[in-house]
């Protein structure tokens, strides 16, 4: 059954990003699409769909976003102040958070939000919900402090988006 899911969303994905179809696009939609659940389709996971269909969801996705663009901006001006500012006000170093998330897919995302937050990036998660992230201006050295600092920010936001 998840083989013909994989299949109706990556031909539908298609159809949405070439409309108006004609029978080579067409064609070629359905070909590609095929070739996607031959080599992806295992990959795709069904549990949890009643999630996909709360709307409630969608909204707080997209205050997720804008949550997450006001957080690049901000750490934008951060590190180009530091970039700036004559005595070069950093103090590098590596931090150990923890996040309560438990979907794989959200831990992945707040992942990719700290690294894409100028100033930090994640170096590595390990398998009891603990990140290391370097940090371009230590200000919290304790665990609870940095989390709250560093993956409280998004971690409220994924748990409504995915949990």
């Amino acid at each position: 059954m998840k083989w013909i899911w994989a299949f109706a969303l990556s031909f539908g994905f298609w159809v949405l990003l070439v409309w108006p179809l004609d029978w080579q696009e067409l064609f070629v939609g359905l070909l590609a699409a095929l070739i996607a659940v031959i080599l992806f389709g295992g990959m795709l996971r069904i549990k949890g769909l009643k999630k996909l269909f709360n709307p409630l969801r969608y909204l707080w996705g997209l205050y997720y976003i804008l949550a997450l663009i006001y957080h690049i901006i901000m750490a934008n001006l951060d590190v180009a102040y530091r970039v700036l500012h004559p005595a070069l006000p950093i103090r590098p170093g590596i931090v150990k958070v923890r996040t309560e998330l438990k979907s794989e897919l959200a831990k992945t995302i707040l992942a990719n939000s700290i690294t894409l937050t100028p100033g930090t990036l994640s170096v590595d998660l390990t398998d009891d919900g603990h990140y290391y992230i370097h940090w371009i201006n230590v200000r919290a050295e304790g665990e609870k402090e940095a989390s709250a600092m560093i993956v409280g920010r998004f971690e409220r936001i994924l748990r409504r988006v995915f949990e």
